[in-house]
């Protein structure tokens, strides 16, 4: 019997480099998407999925973020007093369960592999998925929900994917495909970063997976890969020569990568305009930028 997936770790270490000067004093997934951080767009994810324990691998600066999810009693009683309930139940919505989270340090930047590692003894024996916070995909039915969905089928190991340009594929993990099913592919190998003219298919894994604990047997070999950091396809991919499934899914839905400007700003618009009570003013608006360059040129 396949054990439920309730456990999800949340790599937030990383420094934010690309969002310098902003991520100088915030981290990064607290920077907003309209009118909330990358972070809760994730936990609003997992909670839609069924996940009840949240494992945070942070590093130093990161208190915000540790904050954010607290409550906030002095804000909570000026709403009250002022009446601002549509607010207060907004702001209630971020408050998390005591217990719900726990935070991890990782101190050094060896990787996304070390990142989940630092978290081995809170998942156990238990299957575990992995959420990365810069991946924002907007769809009717959560990632996650709909991964968890296809994993309670299939069992093993199971990452996201989407087809990506040949060109583009020196960014992403690459999936080798053994079996193509439609929604769900079979793997016999995983490539990290490859060159274009290397890669095995164009299906890329991006930031959702759900995994076996076994996965950490293989990262606490710490062996370093691409970039000379503790890969966690490399992890992966050792499951499948070990004989263990691992399936990509293609999910349904639009992903945004908020870790690069353009992708934080290609977010903004399309959650701008999916928001009913900004849309038409919005769309306006960016039809008047559009004229404006077109008249321009």
């Amino acid at each position: 019997m396949k054990r439920k997936v309730t456990k999800a770790i949340f790599p937030v270490a990383g420094l934010g480099t690309r969002f310098l000067p902003a991520t100088k004093s915030i981290p990064k997934e607290i920077m907003t998407l309209v009118d909330r951080p990358l972070i809760q767009y994730a936990i609003d994810e997992a909670r839609a999925a069924g996940i009840q324990e949240f494992i945070f691998v942070t590093s130093r600066g990161k208190s915000a973020l540790e904050d954010y999810f607290d409550n906030a009693p002095e804000l909570e009683s000026s709403l009250r007093k002022s009446g601002k309930t549509a607010l207060l139940e907004t702001l209630k919505a971020t408050d998390m369960d005591s217990g719900a989270i726990a935070y991890l340090r990782q101190n050094r930047p060896l990787g996304l592999g070390h990142a989940v590692w630092c978290a081995r003894r809170l998942v156990g024996d238990d299957p575990f998925a992995v959420i990365l916070t810069d991946d924002v995909i907007a769809a009717e039915k959560p990632c996650l929900q709909q991964m968890i969905e296809a994993y309670e089928e299939t069992g093993g190991n199971m990452v996201a994917t989407m087809e990506v340009p040949p060109e583009k594929a020196s960014a992403y993990g690459i999936l080798d495909i053994k079996e193509d099913m439609g929604a769900i592919v079979s793997a016999k190998g995983m490539v990290e970063k490859p060159k274009a003219e290397d890669a095995p298919s164009n299906l890329a894994v991006i930031g959702r997976y759900i995994l076996s604990p076994n996965i950490m047997g293989h990262l606490n070999r710490k062996k370093t890969g691409a970039g000379g950091e503790i890969q966690l396809t490399d992890a992966i991919a050792q499951e499948i020569e070990n004989g263990e499934p691992v399936y990509g899914y293609r999910f349904r839905g639009q992903r945004f990568d908020c870790g690069s400007k353009a992708g934080f700003l290609q977010a903004t618009v399309a959650f701008g305009l999916a928001r009913e009570e900004l849309r038409d003013e919005f769309r306006e608006y960016l039809g008047d930028i559009a004229a404006m360059h077109k008249a321009a040129e």
